[in-house]
């Protein structure tokens, strides 16, 4: 199997000496894209989902797409990628829905949309009110979904909905449902950001699940979703390196052609946003092997901390030191605005420092190992 970053060359030539606009292709024309060429195959151990993701190939995939589509189109891959495919094919073990699911989207012929943030409280997924519903011809699922990544051009949804009262792991289950159900209604989010990921808002009316049930099980949602985030957070510091590295290459070549490069203030400012993107590169080359091989849900913690506060930092110099340039159709003003994504998406920085902080006795008693 070629190597995802040859493959995408071959796809289409070198950019230009400026970056491609971003949305040049939907979310879901890239992931067709990739799927027909073998890239999403090439992602994974023996080209299987449920062994997992390679990081290398991974973050080959998000450092190409991030500088030629933009990061519309990558968040949708990604999504799907990190979590969905996985998640699926390890439930096909369990019904044969899932597993054709699985297959369909390896070969870039499906787009699924992972429905967990609900309408109300967010990404507190315990306290959710989509819920199923047992009826005379099956199981229906009723409730809102807000944010959702692939939304608008979706085939299927993956939805997370309660089963039973109470915020116990076990009363919530994943769905597969149909997109086109006109049970289903789907409403684009309105944002500036993202082209291109067809994020909307999902509401369900009744719609039946597909006739295999419960993905994966009955009551292992929480569980599954579990598993399946950490490397979800670790696609999440690969992207965000990449868009740190790809910002301060950009910043360093307007300075250069500015003449400002030489002025000590500006060269100890870059220099330190520079330091920050290295380290946030080492810690996901290094933790990323326990994250994908063992789902380690604290070097994901780590990670996914380390991302958002460093694209954090790191984006607002970049737009700082480009000045009123920055405020330009996608200029670096914007790409900062996208950016905050890696502080919230996947769980917020807070919620993942508060992780970090349970292991933090197991971390510095063994710093070169990661407690899980």
């Amino acid at each position: 199997m070629p190597e995802v970053v040859e493959l995408l060359r071959r796809s289409r030539p070198e950019p230009a000496a400026s970056p491609a606009p971003a949305g040049r292709e939907s979310g879901r024309e890239l992931w067709a894209r990739l799927g027909e060429l073998g890239a999403l195959r090439g992602l994974y151990r023996d080209e299987l989902p449920e062994r997992g993701i390679v990081p290398g190939r991974l973050g080959d995939l998000i450092a190409r797409t991030e500088a030629r589509e933009g990061t519309g189109p990558l968040l949708s891959v990604c999504v799907q990628a990190a979590t969905v495919l996985p998640l699926l094919a390890e439930a096909g073990r369990r019904g044969p829905a899932a597993a054709d699911v699985a297959r369909r989207m390896l070969d870039g012929r499906s787009v699924v949309a992972l429905a967990a943030t609900d309408s109300g409280p967010g990404s507190d997924l315990t306290a959710l009110t989509t819920h199923a519903e047992e009826t005379s011809t099956g199981t229906v699922l009723h409730g809102t979904k807000r944010w959702i990544t692939n939304a608008v051009h979706a085939d299927l949804l993956l939805v997370l909905a309660r089963r039973r009262p109470g915020p116990h792991f076990t009363n919530f289950t994943w769905y597969l449902v149909p997109a086109d159900d006109p049970r289903v209604r789907v409403e684009a989010a309105p944002s500036p950001y993202f082209t291109g990921a067809g994020t909307g808002h999902v509401h369900l009316g009744g719609v039946p699940v597909l006739a295999d049930g419960p993905v994966g099980g009955a009551g292992r949602g929480l569980a599954l979703f579990a598993r399946h985030i950490a490397v979800e957070r670790l696609a999440g510091g690969l992207w965000a390196a990449a868009a740190c590295r790809r910002a301060l290459a950009d910043t360093r070549d307007r300075l250069v052609g500015r003449g400002l490069w030489q002025q000590p203030a500006i060269r100890q400012r870059f220099a330190a946003a520079l330091v920050r993107t290295r380290q946030l590169e080492t810690l996901v080359q290094t933790l990323g092997p326990a994250v994908t091989a063992e789902h380690d849900h604290t070097a994901a913690a780590l990670v996914k901390a380390a991302a958002g506060e460093t694209a954090d930092h790191v984006l607002d110099v970049c737009a700082h030191l480009c000045g009123a340039d920055g405020f330009a159709v996608a200029g670096m003003q914007h790409r900062r605005a996208e950016a905050a994504l890696f502080g919230i998406a996947g769980g917020s920085t807070e919620t993942v420092l508060a992780s970090v902080a349970d292991h933090a006795e197991a971390l510095l008693a063994r710093p070169h190992e990661v407690a899980s």
